[in-house]
């Protein structure tokens, strides 16, 4: 899981060093230049669009979401689910703000198990 006190760039950069990836690898392997990357990494670039970022996660076999999140931003399907019941998934998010991972893993759990009734 990412510290969310360490930037995007620099999150990415000890994921891919840790997986001994280089810089010209893992820039063909999310097909970007090398340059861009780097200045990504360093904090010179703002964190790339969402498809990119979704491409550097299964490189790194980080989890999308927390990627997104890490470079403000979420997954581009979110606002449409929020617009079908707006007034209840608003509800529910604040509701919901100060839960636990863990309690949101029970949650999603949960919910899963009735759907699939």
């Amino acid at each position: 899981m990412p510290d969310h006190d360490e930037h995007f760039g620099a999150y990415i950069r000890r994921k891919r060093t840790e997986a001994g990836i280089t810089l010209r690898k893992f820039a063909a392997a999310i097909d970007v230049s090398p340059t861009y990357i780097s200045q990504v990494e360093r904090g010179t670039f703002k964190p790339p669009g969402e498809n990119t970022i979704k491409r550097i996660a299964r490189t790194l076999s980080e989890d999308e979401d927390e990627l997104l999140a890490l470079a403000n931003k979420v997954s581009g399907d979110l606002p449409e689910i929020i617009r079908q019941a707006p007034k209840e998934a608003a509800t529910f998010l604040r509701t919901a703000r100060n839960l636990t991972p863990e309690q949101w893993e029970r949650l999603t759990r949960q919910i899963e198990k009735k759907e699939n009734k």
